[in-house]
């Protein structure tokens, strides 16, 4: 049976029975979760695309335009995926995909990195329309994959320690601030507690810097794209691969561990056209979101999985509503410590690190050696032709893979042909 037609069908009849199961959808618990996930989202992760910014010298205009595109259109996402299929699967954009952009905008003129933007999201589009992704994916090892992306992602993480350094009372306290609420406070986003926490110390010290930055709303400035082959070969080969890879997959097994029967082809298709119409407005991609599906997919959002879609659709409209008054949050941010911002960047991404390490060196599914090439590649500064770390981490990670034969020792969940088949063929 395909993927794409186990949706589960909307609710047949009149507009009052699809009104009431709307109604019945957005309970406590899932509003509640929708709520968490959209906190989870909208603190650190904006963190990492503003850092990502500050790498390629954008102007406020362009930063804003870049945070429009992935936080509306992947609001969009969530909202029709949501209602249409009446699963939790939740869109918003590839954090991992946004960290790497901070090495490869370096090198890449943004004009060139945004019609790359629109090139990876055209490569998702025609892989969700072949039916090719399950190939894909079998094809791609996803232990160096995962470890391309722990070396891309590892700096934030020292740079959350070198934060201290600089301002230790207020990254220190931020910090601890995050690992007593992960501890005591299981329904806070530790991130969010964080922020406010060193937001709080750095606005008593007067480290918050509001005399050098016009606080007022700042006008998305749109970048019209320019195409060449060092901009599509460093960002969009690696970023079709991320959406592809590590979120629609991840996104994918959370669901299917739920007990959902996840449309992968129209999961795959939607994706590729938000990474089209996110790059042409300036963004890197809007996609299905694996962590923010696994929020809101989660027994949090309520003991009856055919409701846990209004947690998706609650952190859709908040989405949305970001991504239009992200003119007036841009320069408050940029008002911020730069130690602060670099504090909570870095343990807003622990658990995609966590992740990211435990896929890669997962003694069950092989690849190691090559995943550690891929990993110490993507930690370097390394750039050969104009193209930056990331991509060779996956060239690197694949030939020694290839050279010292390596393999699987079995089929990770969700890659083997036959009722959890990726490729759309069965389930």
């Amino acid at each position: 049976m395909s993927l794409d037609s186990t949706r589960k069908t909307p609710p047949s009849g009149n507009p009052a029975s699809m009104a009431r199961d709307l109604r019945s959808a957005l309970s406590f618990q899932s509003i509640s979760t929708g709520v968490v996930a959209a906190l989870f989202g909208c603190s650190g992760p904006a963190l990492i695309v503003i850092s990502a910014a500050n790498a390629g010298h954008l102007t406020d205009g362009q930063t804003v335009a870049w945070l429009f595109a992935v936080y509306f259109l992947g609001g969009l996402i969530s909202l029709i995926m949501a209602l249409r299929y009446r699963q939790p699967i939740t869109g918003a954009y590839s954090i991992p995909g946004a960290a790497i952009m901070s090495a490869a905008l370096v090198t890449i003129p943004f004009a060139e990195a945004v019609g790359a933007f629109v090139m990876s999201g055209i490569i998702v589009l025609l892989l969700g329309i072949s039916g090719w992704v399950g190939r894909i994916m079998r094809w791609l090892p996803m232990p160096i994959v995962m470890a391309m992306i722990a070396g891309a992602l590892i700096r934030f993480g020292v740079g959350a320690v070198d934060s201290v350094g600089s301002a230790p009372l207020i990254a220190g306290t931020a910090l601890i601030a995050f690992f007593l609420t992960s501890r005591l406070l299981k329904s806070v986003p530790p991130v969010l507690v964080a922020a406010v926490v060193g937001f709080l110390m750095a606005y008593f010290t007067g480290a918050i810097q509001t005399g050098d930055v016009d606080i007022e709303m700042v006008a998305p400035q749109f970048t019209l794209p320019h195409f060449s082959l060092d901009a599509f070969v460093a960002i969009s080969i690696p970023l079709a691969a991320l959406v592809l890879g590590a979120e629609n997959a991840q996104a994918t097994g959370v669901l299917l561990a739920e007990g959902y029967r996840p449309p992968v082809n129209a999961m795959t298709i939607i994706s590729g056209i938000g990474g089209i119409l996110a790059g042409l407005l300036g963004g890197h991609n809007a996609n299905i979101a694996g962590p923010m599906t696994a929020i809101c997919a989660s027994d949090q959002a309520g003991a009856e999985r055919d409701k846990r879609y209004g947690a998706t659709l609650v952190n859709g409209v908040l989405f949305c509503a970001f991504g239009l008054f992200a003119g007036g949050a841009v320069p408050v941010i940029m008002a911020l410590p730069k130690a602060l911002i670099a504090s909570i960047a870095g343990v807003a991404m622990i658990g995609v690190l966590l992740a990211a390490f435990q896929q890669a060196f997962n003694k069950q599914v092989g690849y190691q050696i090559g995943a550690f090439v891929a990993l110490v590649v993507a930690m370097s500064k390394l750039s050969l032709l104009g193209i930056s770390s990331p991509f060779w981490a996956l060239v690197a990670g694949i030939a020694v893979s290839a050279i010292l034969r390596e393999a699987p020792t079995e089929s990770p969940p969700g890659t083997r042909d036959g009722n959890d088949s990726l490729d759309g063929k069965r389930v």
